[in-house]
């Protein structure tokens, strides 16, 4: 259960800090001006960063029970879920020091909070399908569960490969494919809330 409130807190913190604190700007001259509502973009970036703490914490609970599945997929999937927190935090903190000087090289700070998100995401797109392999073969959840999971990380891969999730290049179709990903997510964590995982493959 403990695992499917983290996934809920997750998504659910990024959603609410994005919407406080609003886009990230797209060219240089706007991330100059972030330091006008320093106040909104600090209160935001930090509500929406409370999900790395959460990363860490679920793949943490994970790892006792996926172990008995292949220790050393489990341990990457640990890894590569602390990589992506890390980056995500270096992203925030990059956000939190535009917001909070009008100085610097904006252009270098953009960039630096796109790659962080990048790796951050690149390290989701690996720990994900080690998640749902281990899944699929203890059926700790039903199958089902685990391919929309592999289906999702596809989408999402695509995705980065459209480059989707530049700001400099603003709404684009392509990022519908972050969707299948997303609903996954409140699914697996869904299901762990109200039905946990197989008794019998646990045992």
């Amino acid at each position: 259960m403990a695992v499917g409130v983290l996934f809920w807190i997750s998504n659910l913190v990024t959603l609410v800090g994005s919407l406080i604190s609003g886009s990230i700007p797209t060219t240089a001259s706007a991330a100059a001006g972030m330091h006008v509502h320093e106040t909104q973009w600090v209160v935001g970036t930090l509500i929406a960063h409370v999900n790395d703490a959460a990363i860490i914490g679920y793949a943490v609970l994970l790892f006792p029970v996926l172990k008995k599945y292949g220790e050393g997929l489990a341990l990457g999937y640990v890894a590569f879920k602390t990589v992506e927190a890390v980056m995500l935090l270096v992203a925030a903190a990059t956000i939190l020091a535009l917001a909070a000087t009008s100085a610097g090289d904006a252009s270098f700070s953009l960039a630096q909070q796109f790659w962080a998100n990048r790796l951050g995401a690149l390290a989701y797109i690996v720990a994900t399908p080690i998640l749902n392999y281990l899944l699929y073969q203890s059926r700790l959840v039903p199958r089902w569960i685990s391919i929309l999971g592999l289906i999702g990380v596809a989408l999402l891969a695509l995705g980065l490969l459209l480059g989707v999730g530049d700001p400099t290049r603003g709404f684009q179709v392509g990022q519908l494919l972050v969707i299948p990903i997303i609903l996954w997510e409140l699914t697996f964590a869904t299901w762990l809330i109200v039905r946990g995982f197989s008794p019998a493959a646990v045992a």
